[in-house]
């Protein structure tokens, strides 16, 4: 008997007549005491008739008699959110998501709670979470809002207004600033949750070609650079057309050895930002790792033109004057770069930079190389810096004239090399 009380109850509560299904809910629990989902079910039209304090009540009982209950649990957290009892609420949205994790409204409703405590990183966080399980679900509309919410809240993380009331004013974080704080976040360290946030944002949304220029950012700093590029390349198909996207793919393919497609996305990337030193110092770089020592020297030394105190160009330039054995524009650039380091305290770069300047001080490393250094500088000069011409030069002499000494073949390339110019 009491099932029809409570099936009568349930139709009537669906008709909107909650008097009537508390009535029948009524008649069911007085023809049997444990019957916990009446009471929860009682509850419910408490709540909708206005009565809260009754619903709690009755969902306090029916969780009584069946603790394992994830709809009163719910229930309960909704109706202390309407009585403004936010600790209360926030047990029992812990509760619910402790015995089902995949509960995307607990989750929308702890996000709920912790906004009105203050607490928005916090708040985010779970808004987050129900997105991802609304995603999952297919429930887009309910997604929807849950983004809404987050981009009402993003602007509260910055460290200025974090511990700020909300304002109507506050103005929406957009995007760009989104991005760059996970592009911070993964400078600091913490590629893995970068990574994380990223991958739900094109979840969200496929066609985001800014969260791909930023994946592609983090991978490359994790190490994975074939994915960094795919993730470039995507950025582009949408056409966004950045010199982020170039000059990282650019140091991606550096990194596997495509001298040539990284050159062209670094001279890509300067034509959108030709005023950017740390492009030409990238440049630079692919140069010298190519041989291309003038090359390098004249990219390092327009980064210099743009930023005059940057360490890393003079040290890279000393390099590249290096190799060409131009010891003493070597030297000059070592000394300015430990010297600016030295500023910065950065000890760690400090002393590498004086490890290169003890190699070129060896006596005895200068009196060994001497003729050697004398005669690969003219060589470099000869084939305009290109050192990766001279050692091809120098491979075919061998198969000419094998068993001979490395001075002896530089001298027969430079002679050779000298009388066909005349």
């Amino acid at each position: 008997m009491n099932d029809d009380f409570y099936n009568r109850g349930l139709a009537k509560a669906k008709q909107k007549d909650y008097a009537g299904a508390i009535a029948e809910f009524t008649h069911a629990i007085e023809s049997n005491p444990y019957f916990a989902d009446a009471f929860c079910q009682r509850g419910l039209a408490y709540y909708d008739s206005g009565e809260i304090l009754l619903a709690v009540s009755d969902y306090t009982e029916a969780l009584q008699l069946n603790p394992e209950s994830v709809e009163a649990y719910y229930c309960r957290a909704l109706a202390r959110v309407a009585l403004k009892n936010l600790p209360g609420a926030l047990a029992d949205a812990d509760q619910v998501i402790r015995l089902n994790r995949n509960h995307a409204a607990a989750y929308n409703l702890r996000g709920i709670v912790y906004r009105k405590m203050g607490h928005v990183h916090d708040a985010i966080a779970n808004f987050k979470l129900a997105a991802d399980l609304y995603l999952q679900q297919k429930d887009k509309d309910n997604c929807r809002l849950c983004l809404e919410k987050i981009k009402q809240l993003q602007p509260k993380q910055n460290l200025t207004v974090v511990h700020q009331r909300p304002t109507p004013t506050t103005p929406i974080m957009s995007p760009q600033e989104y991005f760059t704080q996970l592009l911070e976040k993964a400078e600091k360290g913490d590629t893995r949750q970068a990574l994380e946030d990223l991958n739900w944002a094109l979840q969200v949304d496929p066609q985001d070609a800014q969260a791909y220029c930023c994946r592609g950012v983090v991978r490359y700093k994790q190490g994975n650079y074939r994915e960094a590029i795919a993730d470039f390349n995507q950025a582009l198909q949408l056409n966004f057309q950045d010199a982020i996207v170039y000059r990282n793919r650019g140091r991606a393919r550096f990194q596997l050895g495509d001298h040539q497609g990284a050159i062209a996305d670094f001279n890509q990337a300067l034509q959108i930002q030709p005023e950017d030193a740390l492009l030409y110092i990238a440049r630079g770089n692919v140069y010298r790792a190519m041989g291309n020592y003038l090359g390098a020297v004249t990219d390092y030394t327009k980064a210099l033109q743009i930023n005059p105190d940057d360490p890393q160009a003079y040290y890279n330039r000393g390099l590249a004057y290096a190799h060409m054995e131009e010891m003493q524009r070597a030297i000059a650039d070592y000394q300015q770069a430990a010297s600016i380091f030295c500023e910065k305290e950065d000890w760690k770069n400090y002393e590498h930079v004086l490890e290169n300047l003890k190699k070129i001080h060896s006596p005895s490393i200068e009196s060994k190389q001497s003729k050697y250094n004398m005669l690969r500088q003219r060589l470099l000069r000869l084939v305009g810096g290109y050192w990766e011409i001279a050692q091809r030069l120098i491979d075919q002499t061998k198969r000419y004239y094998p068993g001979m000494s490395e001075e002896w073949y530089m001298e027969k390339v430079i002679d050779d090399l000298e009388r066909d110019r005349g």
